[in-house]
């Protein structure tokens, strides 16, 4: 019987195997936003239409991506309360104050590395500037049109991060961490193997190319390059914040082949070569992209270096801790594997 569970069941754990964990997680995270917003999404919209008119033309978006964050984070508790038989704090997020500053650092880093993509393409004249505080449909008022990519990229944020970086990365390292022996080599695995399925997870947005996918693999370990470093989600969390609203909604790119030009503080037309660019995909797709991610895993170094005095993989984050007691290693059962 027990060699018959062995594929499923981890018997030192007493919990399913990462993999098994990982697939049904996913299919909440998929499913459980658009049953919640069969559910509640008609109602929701017509009541903040109701009590704030201005609102009526975005109110659908807020209230769907609302209901996207709420259904991600009761459905990722749900995963590791009664799969991981963990705390979600342990998924990076803690919340103490070295993580919010973590975030704030994120968020400046995002804003900054965008703003040095735009300066490099206007500085090429590869985009021209056709208005500011650009507006569709133009009597909408700007801070209200704002107000919905603001709501669409946090949430995106917080939940890409938490599916990508903090599930997924988590298990993947505990499920590549055979015995409990080799933490560091499996939050390595971990980290590429995340990265892989963040790409994969794109490859359907409008105008996708195998190079863009490649290069959001390449931009899902600069999202995680913080997190293994310090094991906490902050610093991922804030840069995918402003690394997509500066993109979309401050300099007008595409972000990942959405357009989401609706508002913009600057309105452009892009041009110059799709190699340097992205093109149509934006500029993850292009080596101005690709120069903004290593420059920003540059900084990112050294801010951890300069802020933990430290330099090294967060190990631990391969190591499982139960939701009570301490973490499990390979002498407790040595002929169970961990994963």
């Amino acid at each position: 019987m027990q060699t018959l569970l062995w594929p499923v069941w981890n018997r030192r754990e007493r919990r399913l195997r990462a993999g098994w964990r990982l697939l049904i997680q996913l299919l909440l995270w998929m499913f459980t936003p658009a049953l919640l917003d069969v559910a509640l999404g008609g109602p929701l919209t017509r009541l903040v239409g109701g009590l704030i008119p201005d609102f009526i033309v975005i109110g659908n978006r807020i209230v769907l991506f609302g209901l996207t964050l709420i259904a991600t984070l009761a459905s990722t508790w749900l995963a590791t309360r009664f799969l991981d038989r963990r705390a979600l704090r342990e998924l990076g997020l803690q919340m103490d104050a070295a993580w919010w500053v973590d975030l704030v650092f994120g968020l400046l880093l995002g804003a900054v590395l965008m703003t040095l993509v735009f300066a490099a393409q206007y500085a090429m004249g590869w985009v021209t500037v056709l208005e500011t505080f650009a507006v569709e449909p133009a009597d909408t008022p700007f801070f209200v049109a704002i107000l919905a990519p603001v709501v669409v990229f946090v949430v995106v944020g917080i939940t890409e991060e938490i599916l990508s970086r903090g599930y997924q990365l988590r298990n993947l390292a505990e499920g590549f961490n055979f015995g409990g022996r080799h933490p560091r080599a499996a939050l390595l695995v971990a980290w590429i193997g995340s990265s892989f399925v963040f790409g994969l997870l794109h490859v359907f947005n409008p105008n996708t190319t195998w190079i863009s996918t490649l290069n959001l693999m390449l931009a899902g370990m600069f999202l995680g390059l913080g997190l293994v470093l310090t094991g906490r989600l902050g610093l991922p969390i804030g840069l995918h914040i402003t690394w997509n609203f500066f993109q979309g909604n401050v300099f007008g790119f595409p972000v990942s082949g959405n357009d989401f030009t609706s508002a913009t503080f600057i309105a452009i037309k892009q041009g110059g070569p799709d190699l340097w660019t992205g093109g149509a995909f934006g500029p993850e797709a292009g080596l101005i992209g690709i120069a903004a991610i290593l420059l920003g895993s540059l900084l990112i170094v050294l801010w951890v270096q300069g802020r933990y005095r430290a330099l090294a993989f967060f190990e631990s984050y391969a190591v499982y801790t139960p939701l009570h007691g301490a973490p499990q290693h390979a002498m407790n059962l040595p002929n169970e594997a961990a994963g």
